[in-house]
């Protein structure tokens, strides 16, 4: 029952009222927010026998998909190791970018073990074939409740460094109860990302506000993780890792070897990172090419691995003498297309060609890394689904880097124009590569992000302990 002074026409009377419905409106919406977390993991243990059926219906297409499930629900021998750092980059792209960012940590925290977490079997290649027994690395579970506290308690982190977009609330916000420091690094955040977020907004607001620091790609990044909950005092555009990628070594070496195995002066071209709906829109667009180029060779080099199948059986079905990655290791002076059906090697074959299409931008999937090409000087042709990398792909055109088409029938008119202009690709190749070097500097900058986090971890540790 309220106290007399409620009743009163006092200040203290009334601060009292204030205070009560303060108490009930925060323990109203403390109520809401576990009902929804507790909603959220329902559900997804729920779809967790869908999830199963989806990891089948891949590995059916490509195997990896069908080992190591235990992985996905936190089950692995633990390793015995502790406060490590812990990086977790979803897929091959994410891991890539993610290169620099990890080898500098690796100089920067020598004693330290380091933990890479993947969703897909591509990026689990990738860690294995760059990093070997350096990294301890498993899948990264679901986000169940237990799954993301068996896969904490056998890793141990001290910090996590997250790449992109993965905002997962039960793995944040037990990373939180735990004391573990948390980096969103490279951050980036698409409207249609945004709009998804929506049903869990609560949720991914409580999430978000776990991290120490997010380092956003972008300016408008910025804006949408700030409307999704991100803390302002914890939130600042550090630039994209990609700009910071090193060529390695030998790629240019890579390209130059395969052009004379096809045959030095003919015209190349590639498209790179297909997918399904874009293949064929390719096909047509180099049939267009042979007309006005006969010797000229197509590489193509489909985003997913189920895809190279398939896409090898259409170069043959379309008429084009097929050569492959997997059967025939190279081109030669008579091969018509020539399809990139391995991982990894992405980079070599952009340095063998005059021209490239980066896919993902014909279909709704929002393109993939311009970066690779434009590091190597390569001019790019890009569609109008670029929505994943708005911002770089726009300063790239507007630098005159890269063009931009309105759908797959004007892919083969822009790539005849190219091959048809020396000086316009150079000078787009030039230009790509001016803009690569003047962006550099995100690695540096989240470096100095995660040291600063790590310092303010070890004084409240510190404080703690006192």
């Amino acid at each position: 029952m309220p106290c007399h002074s409620c009743f009163r026409g006092n200040d203290k009377g009334l601060g009292h009222v204030r205070a009560t419905k303060l108490y009930f409106f925060r323990f109203g919406f403390e109520d809401f927010f576990v009902f929804q977390r507790f909603v959220y993991a329902l559900t997804l243990y729920l779809l967790t026998p869908f999830v199963v059926y989806r990891l089948t219906a891949r590995g059916i297409k490509y195997r990896g998909y069908f080992e190591r499930w235990r992985e996905r629900f936190g089950f692995f021998t633990d390793p015995g190791i502790r406060d490590s750092i812990w990086i977790h980059a979803v897929s091959l792209g994410e891991v890539n970018a993610a290169v620099p960012l990890i080898e500098a940590l690796m100089r920067r925290y020598r004693g330290s073990r380091f933990v890479i977490t993947t969703v897909t079997p591509t990026g689990s290649d990738r860690v294995l074939q760059l990093f070997g027994e350096r990294v301890f690395h498993v899948y990264l579970p679901y986000d169940l409740t237990r799954a993301v506290k068996r896969f904490l308690d056998r890793v141990r982190p001290r910090l996590a460094v997250i790449m992109e977009t993965e905002i997962w609330p039960n793995l944040f916000m037990t990373c939180a109860e735990r004391g573990v420091s948390i980096v969103v690094a490279n951050a980036r955040l698409s409207e249609k990302s945004l709009r998804g977020y929506w049903p869990i907004q609560p949720l991914a607001r409580r999430a978000i506000r776990c991290a120490s620091f997010v380092a956003a790609q972008s300016a408008s990044d910025e804006e949408r993780l700030r409307a999704l909950g991100a803390m302002p005092s914890h939130l600042a555009v550090v630039g994209n890792l990609k700009f910071d990628m090193t060529v390695p070594a030998d790629a240019h070496e890579r390209g130059i070897a395969f052009r004379v195995d096809a045959g030095n002066a003919r015209p190349m071209w590639i498209a790179a990172s297909t997918h399904e709906g874009e293949e064929m829109a390719v096909l047509k667009a180099h049939a267009a090419v042979l007309r006005r180029f006969p010797d000229a060779l197509l590489l193509i080099a489909p985003r997913h691995p189920e895809r190279f199948k398939p896409v090898a059986v259409a170069c043959r079905a379309y008429g084009f003498r097929t050569a492959t990655r997997s059967e025939d290791g190279s081109a030669n002076a008579t091969t018509q297309c020539f399809v990139a059906d391995s991982m990894g090697e992405l980079i070599g074959f952009y340095a063998a060609a005059d021209i490239a299409f980066v896919g993902g931008s014909l279909v709704p999937v929002g393109g993939h890394n311009l970066m690779e090409p434009a590091a190597l000087a390569c001019p790019v042709i890009v569609g109008p689904q670029t929505f994943n990398f708005a911002e770089v792909t726009e300063d790239l055109i507007a630098a005159g880097a890269v063009i931009r088409i309105a759908d797959g029938d004007a892919l083969g008119t822009a790539v005849v124009r190219l091959l048809s202009h020396d000086a316009e690709r150079q000078h787009m190749g030039e230009a790509a590569h001016a803009v690569m070097e003047s962006r550099r500097g995100a690695v540096e900058r989240t470096m100095a992000i995660i040291e600063r986090v790590l310092a303010e971890q070890q004084k409240t540790r510190t404080s703690r302990l006192g």
